[in-house]
């Protein structure tokens, strides 16, 4: 069972979500203002994001603990025109960068699958510039507790089929507690999505 698990985490799952996620595509644009400059982006994926940014971004250098489709990936690269690069994430969770590198960081539907994203935000924060910015947007826990009970029952499930993912993780807690001032939030639920997954924090948390 566990190879079986492990070519679907590897092999299938980044595909499913490929697909799945192409339906996002519309909020990523409004969740991806004001990055700039050299971005380094959490959970690059299939590199969906790339056409969202906006044309104040110079580079970006995208990190993923999984290898995506590769034709699918240099597709995208090759349709941008800053240049982008890709890394594996460590083992040990740290980046492979100098402190301060960074311009801005941009995570989008990651921090729900991060083993301890807090600290995974803390290392973000060491590779951004003082006063640099993350932008986010994630799907997590409802504010309505009846929603959030439904999903905490959901979540041991959610977490096998998909990878790690949790529906019910308190996005803008996990920011603020890695070290980020909240400048900006803004939650939702789109109007396609049921509300155990689709309840949005989308914002702009900025480094100290």
């Amino acid at each position: 069972m566990g190879w079986l698990y492990d070519f679907y985490e590897r092999r299938v799952f980044p595909r499913l979500m490929d697909l799945t996620m192409r339906g996002m595509n519309e909020l990523r644009g409004d969740a991806l203002a004001g990055v700039h400059g050299d971005v380094l982006e959490i959970g690059f994926g299939t590199g969906l994001n790339l056409r969202h940014y906006p044309p104040a971004v110079a580079r970006v250098t995208g990190i993923d603990p999984i290898e995506a489709p590769p034709k699918k990936v240099q597709a995208r690269i090759a349709a941008v025109v800053f240049p982008v690069a890709i890394h594996q994430l460590r083992a040990d969770g740290r980046l492979p960068f100098d402190a301060a590198r960074f311009d801005s960081a941009a995570v989008t539907w990651t921090l729900c699958t991060i083993p301890d994203p807090i600290a995974a935000l803390r290392e973000v924060r060491r590779v951004l510039k003082p006063g640099a910015s993350l932008h986010f947007i994630e799907h997590g826990r409802s504010d309505d507790p009846k929603v959030a009970r439904w999903q905490d029952r959901w979540n041991p499930i959610q977490k096998v089929i998909g990878c790690g993912c949790n529906v019910n993780r308190r996005i803008d807690e996990i920011v603020e507690s890695a070290g980020f001032r909240l400048e900006k939030l803004d939650r939702f639920v789109p109007d396609h999505m049921p509300r155990l997954f689709g309840e949005m924090y989308r914002g702009v948390g900025v480094s100290g």
